[in-house]
């Protein structure tokens, strides 16, 4: 008799309701790949975007969503070295988390310290790499410059704050509740503003000095684009991340000439075929992970049975730092 697991299931795409707990067949892992009993899974608003079929990429139905998560290595594929049955690891697979087991390829695992708790480990790889990313590798942030963080109690936000500080930038972060924003604070913020403050444009660009921002991590889109621009410095850059408002935004070319602006699109899945990069960033994150200088944050942790409501959470800005859900509980 096949074996049988219980996974998450979406046969169509809408709102997070659509997603159902059904049993599966457990996956068997295939030449070059990796199969793991998931502990933890971290969820992206890129996860709740793919359910919706709003996400940079086609959702193929049907599917288990899941893209980031820790796990113990439970069978080996043909060909696979470097990886042993019984190992913690942190995985990028793109879909297939939400499930008591999960295979990926194993280009796809990442190293993590064995200190981390399985929760940390889901919640290292996509916030921490695209925060690298951001600051650095497109970013090109240098010590002393200021950054502005958006959404900075969130999962990436407080992934790029501690990172901007371990990095030696300064910070001002953005987020919608003084809660939200003692959680920036204590992650080493210098300067933080409410999100919704009716002054925040002009605030933002007199902390930085009066000039504005030399780097931004936009993560809202729509028309907190154009703040983003407004609030940039003369020759600033600024990286877009992400589209919150799931609205539109509007860019008008000459006004990035005005001031010699850049305006960078991250993505961290092409990001990461880039070897030269992605080893880089993953030699100085865990440097930084092991020192104790950055900690993943994470934030409420659900079942399985539960990630519909997980997913709605994060839609609603109910959460800080990384959802989890534990497909074990």
């Amino acid at each position: 008799m096949t074996e049988l697991m219980k996974a998450i299931r979406v046969e169509r795409l809408g709102p997070p309701d659509v997603m159902q707990l059904q049993d599966v067949p457990v996956p068997q892992p295939g030449p070059g790949e990796v199969r793991l009993r998931v502990e933890a899974v971290g969820i992206n608003f890129a996860d709740a975007l793919a359910v919706a079929g709003e996400y940079l990429t086609r959702t193929r139905l049907p599917y288990t969503p899941g893209m980031e998560f820790a796990g113990i290595v439970d069978a080996l594929g043909e060909g696979v070295q470097g990886v042993q049955p019984g190992q913690r690891v942190a995985a990028l697979g793109g879909s297939g988390a939400l499930a008591h087991y999960a295979t990926v390829n194993a280009a796809g695992l990442i190293p993590v310290p064995q200190t981390l708790s399985a929760a940390q480990a889901a919640a290292f790889p996509v916030s921490y790499f695209t925060a690298y990313h951001g600051l650095k590798t497109l970013g090109r942030g240098q010590a002393g410059e200021w950054v502005l963080v958006q959404a900075a109690a969130g999962a990436l936000g407080t992934a790029s704050v501690q990172l901007a500080k371990a990095l030696g930038l300064q910070v001002i972060a953005l987020a919608s509740t003084e809660e939200k924003l003692e959680i920036a604070r204590r992650l080493g913020a210098d300067v933080t503003l409410l999100q919704d403050d009716p002054e925040r444009v002009q605030k933002v660009r007199e902390a930085a000095g009066g000039k504005g921002v030399p780097l931004i991590l936009e993560v809202v889109g729509g028309k907190r684009f154009q703040e983003s621009l407004d609030m940039a410095a003369h020759r600033g850059r600024v990286i877009v991340i992400g589209n919150a408002s799931r609205e539109q935004a509007g860019l008008r070319p000459v006004e990035l000439m005005k001031r010699n602006l850049t305006v960078t699109g991250l993505w961290l899945t092409s990001l990461m075929s880039d070897r030269d990069a992605t080893a880089e960033a993953a030699q100085v994150l865990g440097q930084l992970v092991a020192s104790g200088q950055v900690v993943p944050q994470v934030g409420p942790t659900y079942a399985l049975a539960d990630s519909a409501r997980a997913f709605q959470d994060l839609l609603d800005r109910k959460t800080t730092g990384k959802v989890i859900i534990e497909p074990g509980r």
